[in-house]
Order: structure tokens, then sequence, then C-alpha cells
């Protein structure tokens, strides 16, 4: 026995330096791949900038309309730093040619009469009346603390995070903004009055043009929003109460933590209402980060009864190892509405440093229930958003690989939707926008739960990071602790597999899960009573989450 136990003793030393060799290879491996992943983008970056500053190469080419394209020349192409990194040209990135043609001028429509074609609604779809009007009745505050300068390796972080999900990876403060997720939902609604003015619309592909431009305006605040929103915890609400300067109350509530997801309810005294549940999933992919929110949005009119239906864009954030951060839109989204049945298909084109087209393009055509195309879109995401209307359509020549594209013969384009311009020192924080800067500032009555309330947040917004990130830390203990205490309480009844999924189930307070009749997914519904609650300044009910 003692002669077969030392035998075994020299077989498992032997096999333990083994597997200790081949765990140190493993290990030397996985560096040098780091180095040469972190080498390789170098070189990259270092070949676009040969690339482009080779002699022969137009600095600042001219840009006129093209196909898909309805901008004219712009005085002058966005300037990117040298170390942005671009996407290939996307093959036949638009679908149809535009042809603008004077808007007196008679001819044959599609439908075979000639006549004098005009415009059915200037006053709806003219965007000097899309301004609201009148100063704001409550003073909102215009500015925050700068921006520290604080300085943080974040490929040291993020190279341990390759494949993994974004909202399971701690990170400090210094890579967020000082807004939770539920204020960027409810930043979305900077640009209302397109909506407030699409009531008014009596046809409903005009109106249609109005929803498209409010869902690409969602995307302008995001252009130079690199930074990272906190994640809410779980119970986490915000409102918004502006009946008298924005004529709208909206509420968020974080719904569930893993996977991060928040619902969302809008109520304007104008005619519509807006709701959602988005849940959010994020990879990290080693270059770029990307962000896919996933679920519906609606949208319905009280007067007509349309309900609009779409679902957001991926957004990309690319050069996480070397070179200046900056995010993208790309992706098709279609706008449905379900009473009548009209569409509207716009494409975000992804960015090409070797494409004629304008930068962050977005393209766009309306059409009927019976796929007769009405008007065509066209703009930029982070910039303004026009709309032309078709005269008449027909068929291009094939092209050399035999494609063949729709020519729109269309009046001259309207503006409908333009960015506002930034606050003043808007780089010092966070490029926020004016409704941006107002969202955390302290309001009296909020629910105990509100993102306005969350310590880290208002710390970090104060410039004082290292705490913080102490009382982020805490935060996030705190609510493992209580998803413990849950998984405890639920394991007394039932088995440890039914008790994990029990245990990740949250009762929401002000929304409830309903089966939704227009798309046939479940999804959470705003139920009432958040407001009746905050006119009596009842909050027990409320989470202690902070």
């Amino acid at each position: 026995m003692i002669n077969a136990c030392r035998d075994f003793l020299e077989l498992a030393e032997t096999h333990s330096r083994k597997w200790q060799r081949a765990l140190q290879y493993e290990q030397e491996q996985r560096v040098h791949l780091e180095e040469t992943i972190e080498q390789l983008a170098k070189q990259h970056n270092s070949l676009e900038r040969a690339f482009r500053s080779a002699p022969g190469r137009a600095a600042n080419p001219t840009k006129s309309f093209s196909e898909g394209s309805l901008l004219t020349t712009k005085g002058e192409d966005s300037e990117e730093d040298e170390d942005t990194e671009y996407f290939d040209a996307m093959e036949d990135s638009t679908s149809f040619i535009t042809v603008i043609t004077e808007p007196k001028e008679d001819r044959k429509a599609e439908g075979g009469t000639t006549g004098s074609v005009e415009w059915t609604s200037d006053n709806v779809l003219d965007s000097t009346s899309l301004v609201p009007q009148g100063p704001p009745k409550v003073k909102r505050r215009v500015r925050i603390p700068d921006k520290p300068n604080y300085s943080l390796n974040l490929w040291s972080i993020m190279k341990n995070c390759i494949g993994r999900e974004l909202s399971k990876i701690p990170m400090p403060v210094n890579f967020n903004e000082p807004l939770s997720m539920l204020q960027r939902l409810t930043e979305d609604l900077e640009y209302h009055h397109l909506l407030d003015k699409a009531v008014h619309c009596t046809s409903s592909v005009e109106q249609m043009c109005l929803v498209a431009a409010f869902s690409v305006s969602s995307y302008s605040t995001t252009v130079h929003r690199i930074a990272k929103p906190f994640n809410p915890m779980l119970g986490e609400t915000f409102e918004l109460d502006r009946l008298d300067d924005m004529g709208l109350r909206s509420l968020c509530e974080q719904v569930s933590h893993h996977p991060p997801s928040a619902a969302h309810y809008v109520f304007s005294k104008h005619g519509w209402s807006l709701w959602q549940e988005i849940t959010i999933s994020s990879k990290f992919r080693g270059k770029y980060l990307s962000i896919m929110p996933l679920g519906a949005i609606h949208l319905e009119f009280q007067a007509s009864g349309n309900h609009y239906v779409w679902r957001k864009s991926t957004s990309t954030v690319h050069n996480i190892i070397v070179g200046k951060l900056w995010i993208d839109q790309t992706g098709d989204v279609e706008i449905v509405n379900h009473k009548t049945k009209d569409r509207c298909q716009l494409k975000f084109l992804p960015y090409s440093y070797f494409s004629k087209e304008v930068a962050r393009k977005v393209t766009g055509v309306v059409s009927d229930s019976q796929g007769k195309a009405h008007y065509v879109l066209s703009g930029s995401w982070d910039e303004q958003m026009e709309c032309a209307k078709i005269v008449q359509s027909s068929p291009s020549s094939p092209s050399l690989d035999g494609k063949q594209k729709t020519v729109y013969q269309t009046l001259p384009a309207k503006l409908m939707w333009k960015k506002y311009p930034l606050p003043d020192n808007a780089e010092n924080m966070y490029y926020f926008s004016e409704l941006a800067l107002t969202l955390n500032e302290h309001e009296e009555g909020v629910a105990p739960t509100d993102s306005r309330l969350r310590p880290d947040q208002r710390l970090m917004e104060k410039g004082h990071w290292d705490e913080a990130n102490t009382e982020k830390q805490r935060l996030e203990e705190k609510q493992r602790v209580n998803r413990r205490r849950r998984l405890e309480a639920c394991s007394r009844g039932c088995g440890a597999e039914e008790a994990e999924k029990e245990a990740e189930v949250y009762v929401p307070l002000w929304f409830e899960k309903r089966l939704d009749p227009v798309t046939g997914e479940t999804a959470c519904v705003y139920k009432g009573g958040y407001w009746e609650a905050k006119e009596k300044q009842d909050w027990h009910m409320c989470p202690n989450i902070f």
C-alpha cells in the first residue's frame, strides 16, 4: 500500500507539473494575443492616416445630389480626428434615385392625370412652425459643473471583457456620464413638438413623415455622447413632469436587471401617447462596442386612432483600443401605421470615409397601404431631416451588375427637423443638450426611487469621482444583498433552479406585463397610480434602493 501511494504521488506530481506548464503556456499566448491585437490596431490606424494624407486625394470632396439623397451641398463637411476608424462603402447603399422638378410644372402624375402638383399641407410640414414658442414657465438650469480631467486606460479594463455582456461588467464612473439610462430614454422627447404638430395632420402619410423625423431625432444627441449612462438599479424610476412648458408627462421604471430592461410611458396633453419597453443588449467585440436596443416603440394619436410601431437601430462605439472614440447608427428601421397600414422604410447608412455620401446619412420612403410611394425622406441623424413629395416614379435603366433602382420625381424638399445647437461650453459638460442639462436637476416631490436622488450619480455630477466610485460599489453590493434575500425566500418552497428564476423576477410598481395585440409580444405597460401617489406624496410602496 505504501509503495502504491508513493507511485501515485509521483504520478500526480508529474501530471501537476505538466498542467502547470500548459497553464503557463496559455497565459503567455493570451498576453501575446493581446499585444498582437493592439499592434494590429495601431498599424491599421497608421495605414488609414497614410492613405488620407496621400497626394492627389481630395481633401474635401463636393457633396451634391446623389442617389437616395435630398441634401444639397453643405458649406463644410464634418471634421474627423485622424485616429477615426471607418467602414468600407456599403454596396447598393440606396435603392432609389431622386430627381427634383418644379412645383408648378404640368406633367402626368402616376395615376395618369395631368395638372399642377402641389403640397397638400404646407403649414404642417413647414419647419418654421415646428419650434415651440414662448419661454418656459419654470426657470431651468443651463449648466452643470465641468467634467474633471481624470485619465484612465480603457483597454486595461476592457481587454478582459471581450465577448461579455456589458451590463455585467463592473465599470468605474470614469466611463459614465451623470445621467441614468432612464434619463437617456426620456431624452428622446427633446423634439416632442414634431409629434405635437403631427396631431394636426389630415393625411396619414404626411403624419408618417413627422413620426419618422421624430424617430430619427432621438439619435441626434448621441453623436458626441460616447460616455456610458449609469445602469439603473432594479426598481429605479425617473419622472419628467413638464405639462406646463413641454405639454407632457413621462415616467420610466427599471423593471429588470438581468437583462437590463426599462418601461417608459409618455402622455401628452396635445393628443398623443408613447410607450415602450426597451431591453439593452450590448457586447464588447475587442475594437468596437455594439449596443442593440430590443423592444418595440408604440405611438398613438387619440383623435385619429393612428397607431405607429417601430424599433431602434443598432449603435456602435468604435476605436475602443486606440484612437478617438466615435459612435455610429446603422441598420434598417421600419415604421408601420397599424390602422392605415402605411409604412416608412428608413435606412441608416454606416459611416465610410471612402463613400461620397453625406456623413451619418439617413434615407427613407413613405408608402401607403397599396405600396405606392408618396414621400422621400433624407438627411442625417445628427443634423436634420427633409421630405419631398413624389409626383412620379419609374424604374431606371439596369446598372452593370444588373440591378435596377426606382427613379422618384419629386417637388423641392422641405425641412422637417433641424437639431438645436448645443449650449455654450457643452464640450466640458459631457456634450449635454439643453434638455439633458435639466434632467438631473433636483426637484421636490419626486418618488424616493427617482434617478435624481441616486447618490453616486449626484457625486459624479459634482466632480467627486472617487467618492462616486465608492458609493457606486455600495449601491451595487446592496442590490446583490437584496437579490440574495429574494433567492433565500424563494428557495424555501422550491428547488434551486426554480428559486434562481424566481429571484430574478421583479414585480414593477407602476407597470404590468400585458400581451401586446399589435406585436404579439409581452411587454410592460403603464397601469396608472404614479401621478396620483405624487399628488398625495404617498410613497410607502416604494422600495429602499438607494
